[in-house]
């Protein structure tokens, strides 16, 4: 029997990267999981390869731009199904603009809508669930940005990550005691398709230092799996080689600025 025989998931970002990873780690120990993402065709691909290996897994179209979206996927999920034991909110949004001098504020609400507003919207749309079954566990993927806050994430990236992680210590002061475990996984860098929006896209020497999406998807597992007396509350990851990543930074230094700007 899988370690989460029985158990039901919801992963969100889940048809590339981290999320994907995840999803099928989980589906792997008895899992049923529902993964969430923009576009269809990543989820059914996903969802194809797992179940032909025998897991259980269902793809929901979701915009986690949309509240409203956020929480109906909840609220599906638990009419589905009955109940919800496991949140990844692993769905990340940044845009190609970082400086506070520079970023608009399209680009600003958007990167707050996925990182925060999407994270609380469905992570209150099952809570009630788990408070009443006295079992629950909300894992967030936040980012190194959060702690180290810079140009190499970004003005809004970082104040939204660090949004996140301060929403899943509130969690977690609230309601451990009730039996919810909220954690929080914080990597640096990690070779995953959001990367592709930075002003300067790392080439493959540059990714080959970087974790990988399955390392991250490791660490939610032992969140997910630790026996339910056990909180994981945070776990920082970051590659082993520290990269020069100057040009990085001078790149999204100069992005979106005026010409003439210094």
């Amino acid at each position: 029997m899988g370690k989460l025989e029985g158990k039901v998931a919801i992963v969100t970002g889940g048809g590339t990267g981290i999320g994907k990873e995840t999803v099928r780690m989980m589906a792997a120990e008895g899992a049923t999981v529902v993964i969430a993402g923009r576009r269809q065709q990543p989820l059914d691909e996903v969802v194809a390869g797992i179940n032909a290996s025998h897991g259980k897994v269902v793809a929901r179209a979701v915009d986690l731009e949309n509240g409203d979206a956020a929480a109906a996927l909840g609220a599906w999920t638990l009419k589905q199904f009955g109940r919800v034991d496991i949140v990844v909110n692993n769905a990340g949004h940044s845009s190609n603009i970082r400086s506070i001098r520079w970023v608009g504020a399209e680009d600003w609400q958007s990167v707050f809508k996925v990182n925060v507003e999407g994270v609380y919207r469905l992570t209150q749309s099952v809570i009630e669930d788990m408070v009443k079954r006295g079992d629950g566990t909300i894992i967030t993927v936040s980012s190194m940005a959060a702690l180290a806050p810079g140009l190499l994430g970004g003005a809004h990236y970082s104040a939204a990550k660090a949004a996140s992680l301060v929403l899943m210590r509130e969690i977690s002061t609230e309601l451990r005691n009730r039996g919810i475990r909220a954690c929080t996984i914080i990597p640096a860098e990690v070779d995953t398709p959001i990367l592709n929006k930075r002003p300067l896209p790392p080439d493959e020497k540059a990714r080959s230092t970087m974790m990988r999406p399955e390392d991250v998807a490791e660490a939610i597992m032992l969140c997910a799996t630790m026996p339910s007396r056990t909180l994981v509350s945070e776990i920082v990851m970051m590659p082993t080689h520290q990269r020069d990543t100057s040009k990085d930074i001078e790149a999204a230094r100069k992005a979106g600025a005026p010409p003439g700007a210094v």
